[in-house]
């Protein structure tokens, strides 16, 4: 143990140490199941087994719970009651309607933005992306995805309509999953980086239509190269060998 680890273990009292204890093993379950989760370890529409986990990483069941709740409040699994917590499904049904209701959000941010922001706030945008944008190709998915969600969470901000934040939060919560697997594909990469220098450019030149013209083929670009990575996705995860054992669970 080192100096500061003394110091900590000596000030904290004994109910601090166990609650740090358990935050520390809720946070390595959460990034140990969240792990399994993107890399298809746990199957889609598969129930997950809390006592499983709770041996096969060393920690009781209530780490295991709080990183599982986690998890769904995130929109990686989803929790049926009295049946335990599932994997996402890998599906597109209502993803057309997410994105759809994200355009007509994120092009009213954009009109509203160019129209009341002062010229220090529209620096703003502009400055966020001048520092991500060296090397955002070589970002792991996880900060690209982090990235990406703020810099469109930013126009909203500036467009001074807090509701829009708050509605495209919520779009990006329930999103975010199936984002991941796309960002994860790199289906287009050098696309969305210079669509957003254009879409940057727009708004420090106050260029709505041209602003609100780039949202909405970037979105759509988005949404295909989603689409996309959901296909391969399932083929990867549903090879001949995995439908067949798929079939057999289902049928015991």
């Amino acid at each position: 143990m080192n100096e500061q680890s003394e110091t900590i273990a000596m000030s904290e009292s004994p109910a601090e140490g166990e609650t740090r204890r358990s935050a520390d093993s809720s946070e390595r379950a959460y990034n140990t199941i969240r792990k399994l989760l993107v890399e298809f370890k746990l199957k889609p529409e598969e129930r997950i087994n809390e006592v499983q986990l709770s041996r096969s990483l060393g920690v009781s069941r209530t780490p295991i719970r709080e990183a599982l709740n986690r998890l769904a409040s995130e929109g990686f699994v989803s929790l049926t009651p009295n049946r335990g917590f599932f994997v996402r499904s890998l599906s597109t049904e209502g993803l057309l309607d997410l994105y759809e209701l994200r355009t007509i959000i994120e092009c009213a941010a954009f009109r509203l933005m160019c129209q009341r922001a002062e010229d220090d706030q529209l620096e703003r945008l502009r400055a966020y992306w001048t520092a991500i944008v060296e090397g955002y190709q070589d970002h792991p998915p996880d900060v690209i995805l982090a990235e990406d969600e703020g810099f469109h969470l930013l126009i909203a901000e500036l467009s001074g309509n807090p509701e829009l934040v708050h509605q495209l939060s919520s779009i990006n919560a329930r999103i975010r999953f199936i984002r991941r697997i796309q960002i994860e594909h790199r289906t287009h990469d050098k696309a969305q980086v210079s669509s957003h220098s254009a879409i940057v450019e727009a708004a420090m030149n106050r260029d709505i239509e041209r602003g609100v013209e780039l949202l909405r083929n970037h979105i759509e670009m988005t949404v295909s190269a989603t689409q996309q990575a959901l296909k391969d996705a399932l083929l990867k995860v549903f090879a001949p060998g995995d439908a067949s054992s798929k079939t057999r669970r289902r049928r015991a």
